[in-house]
């Protein structure tokens, strides 16, 4: 059952329904649900449909797209010489098709891209000379591998400069859609362990569908990816390598931003991962941020060079806090884990992970859902004059002359605030009004599963997030 996706769904039909031939391209990470979106809204009935072989040359793929025409319904098919001659054979056969929308979806088209194959140009020549000559033809692309698309169907500046008509990028669920998925699997899961799953997985819906009835979250995580013959235990490598043809590059990023939780400049970067600084660098950050696995900020105070990209993708921290360096040899490490220094700290930082990915909801809970407003992390160095360092999990900086200053605390029941967090939340404000030269109104924020324990320091706050907030639609 297809939970969710509703806006996308209605972009997919909108271009089924239109008057002319759409060209369609959607996008997103890896296990995000991109196919079976497109099969599910069309109820898996397609004129054609065909999935590029992942790390094969151009014979087999040609010979694999000869068996697609077959299966769609064509009666005799030769094997294409080249990709001309299959979008060529591919026109033949949507001319013998009766009339009305005939719908093509060509999956992982990414991988159908061999070296030296002109795939990119054949696929300008079947859009631009035959499908957008006609007014029944609805092309769907997709494939994990986002970059690539970017690069050569959004970015393309020869024949598919700006012939794609739809653009859908697909997002990884909220925990609201996590809880309706779990729902409609019988998962009896609190929303605390659906927290702690998305902390560790985030909301790719294919990781979910992989956890098993009557197992607490933490049985589930052991059984995934601890355990040597977990789904999940190999995922990691899988998943660069799927995305990209030269993994290396990424994973060499990656790997720098895996311990650094505000994460680097790209001065910062290029030394500390030891990455020669080139055309190349630029183009690996920018396919990472495509793909959803780093996000690049900036704030007042710093160039707009020395922006800070950070590691956001929840799986891939995960792994790299417990797997990469030491990886855990107990298959039932995450059960016996519970309240160990390692762990605390790791809940802490994934937390803050989740607030950022629920801004919208977090918004909502502000009543700023129609405020513009620049979202960041921040932080200052010691100063000689205004004493000790600071840094902000989350900076909501609001057109509205207020700016909310957020502290993300991750805890299994109320959380106190004492004497010594009152003191810091002061400090905080302090150093980023000094720092900031700001003259809005800083409205600190406490973000926290289940709020805040009534005492004298209650009111160092002025407005508490919780978990029924996060969980909002």
């Amino acid at each position: 059952m297809l939970v969710g996706r509703i806006s996308e769904r209605n972009e997919l039909m909108k271009a089924y329904h239109s008057e002319y031939s759409e060209f369609v391209a959607v996008t997103g990470r890896r296990r995000v649900g991109k196919t079976f979106l497109i099969r599910e809204t069309f109820g898996y009935k397609f004129a054609f449909q065909h999935s590029g072989l992942a790390n094969q040359k151009t014979k087999e793929q040609l010979k694999e797209f000869r068996l697609s025409l077959l299966k769609s319904g064509m009666k005799k098919c030769r094997v294409p010489t080249d990709w001309f001659d299959a979008f060529f054979l591919l026109s033949e056969f949507l001319d013998s098709k009766r009339k009305g929308k005939k719908v093509v979806f060509i999956d992982e088209l990414p991988w159908m891209d061999a070296a030296r194959s002109n795939f990119v140009s054949a696929l300008e020549h079947f859009w631009n000379n035959y499908a957008s000559a006609r007014k029944d033809i609805l092309l769907i692309i997709c494939g994990s591998a986002t970059s690539w698309i970017i690069n050569n169907v959004f970015r393309n500046h020869g024949g598919l400069h700006n012939r794609a008509t739809y653009r859908i990028h697909l997002q990884p669920f909220t925990l609201n859609e996590c809880e309706q998925y779990a729902k409609n699997r019988h998962l009896k899961m609190s929303r605390f362990e659906l927290l702690e799953t998305y902390m560790v997985m985030g909301g790719v819906p294919f990781y979910w569908s992989l956890l098993e009835q009557g197992k607490s979250a933490a049985q589930n995580i052991d059984n995934l990816i601890f355990s040597p013959t977990g789904k999940l235990h190999y995922e990691y490598q899988e998943l660069y390598d799927s995305l990209f043809k030269n993994p290396e590059p990424y994973l060499n990023v990656v790997s720098a931003l895996g311990t650094k939780k505000m994460g680097l400049t790209r001065e910062e970067l290029i030394k500390e991962g030891h990455i020669t600084n080139n055309g190349q660098l630029t183009k690996v950050l920018l396919d990472l941020e495509a793909c959803g696995f780093i996000r690049k900020y900036s704030y007042k105070g710093i160039k707009r060079s020395n922006a800070i990209f950070q590691l956001i993708d929840n799986y891939t921290l995960f792994y790299y806090q417990f797997l990469h360096d030491a990886p855990a040899t107990d298959e039932a490490f995450w059960s016996i884990s519970t309240n160990t220094p390692v762990r605390n700290t790791w809940e802490g930082l994934a937390f803050e992970r989740v607030c950022f990915e629920h801004i919208r909801q977090i918004k909502q809970a502000l009543g700023i859902s129609g405020v513009s407003t620049h979202v960041y992390s921040w932080q200052v160095l010691k100063d000689p004059v205004y004493g000790a360092g600071a840094q902000v999990d989350m900076v909501i900086d609001r057109s509205d002359q207020v700016t909310n200053l957020c502290e993300m605390k991750f805890s299994t029941k109320e959380y106190a605030i004492d004497s010594e967090d009152d003191a810091d939340l002061r400090h905080k404000r302090g150093r980023f009004s000094v720092s900031q030269k700001t003259h809005k109104s800083l409205h600190l924020t406490m973000i926290t599963p289940f709020g805040i324990k009534p005492n004298i320091y209650q009111h160092s706050v002025q407005s508490v997030i919780t978990l029924e907030h996060l969980f909002k639609e």
